[in-house]
């Protein structure tokens, strides 16, 4: 009786140098959530992975440029999500926008991304969180995010044809705050509430951000 043996199935160069440069930027997106840029090494992130210092020079030249590429790999699809999902409200609600509608849209879509994708994606929650009150990280948000969140902006000015444009972006600036020390994680609500509350509990915050922040926006008024 004779048996045959599985081929073992070679991966191609550009199948390894994908996985190579995924593993980079899982450890360097990590480790930035962590210390931010000025805190890790392209050292640091070469143990991490378990690689020589050189291979990750080689495939992003210098800290900066990953930097930027743990920025823009997520990037993209959370904006595109928030955008698509404030697009279906704008469409579904028509002449009758709200403020919460705008603000579920625009918050939960992100929260559930977040929660949902995982350690990664939480990873690069808490990376955005650290990085978005930096200069460098500043200028990355505006690259990257100001399109869906002038399209929120949008909305809500519909929503509030009688408001202050100005108290509209003060109201953003609140809510983004709001949702940068969310993602941020840092556990002081659990200790503050004895454990009832949890930082990374994503769906009671999910529960609660937009309704909140809506009221904030109609106290404007007066």
């Amino acid at each position: 009786m004779s048996s045959t043996t599985p081929k073992r199935t070679q991966r191609s160069k550009a199948e390894q140098r994908a996985e190579s440069i995924e593993q980079i930027l899982d450890a360097a997106e990590y480790l930035f959530s962590k210390n931010g840029l000025y805190g890790v090494t392209l050292k640091d992130v070469a143990k991490r992975v378990g690689i020589h210092t050189t291979l990750v020079h080689y495939y992003f030249q210098d800290k900066q440029n990953l930097f930027e590429a743990v920025f823009a790999r997520r990037a993209n699809i959370t904006s595109d999500r928030r955008m698509e999902a404030l697009e279906q409200y704008e469409s579904d609600a028509g002449e009758s926008p709200t403020v919460e509608g705008a603000l579920h849209a625009f918050l939960d879509t992100d929260l559930d991304l977040y929660y949902e994708g995982g350690e990664n994606w939480m990873n690069y929650a808490a990376f955005c969180a650290r990085v978005s009150n930096t200069p460098e990280g500043a200028e990355l948000m505006d690259k990257h995010f100001d399109p869906v969140v002038l399209k929120l902006v949008h909305i809500l000015k519909r929503a509030l044809p009688n408001y202050p444009e100005e108290d509209i972006f003060w109201g953003y600036h609140f809510v983004t705050a709001a949702l940068m020390n969310t993602l941020a994680r840092t556990g002081r609500i659990d200790k503050l509430s004895g454990g009832m509350c949890h930082s990374d509990d994503f769906p009671a915050v999910k529960k609660r951000m937009a309704k909140f922040m809506a009221a904030g926006f109609m106290a404007l008024e007066n």
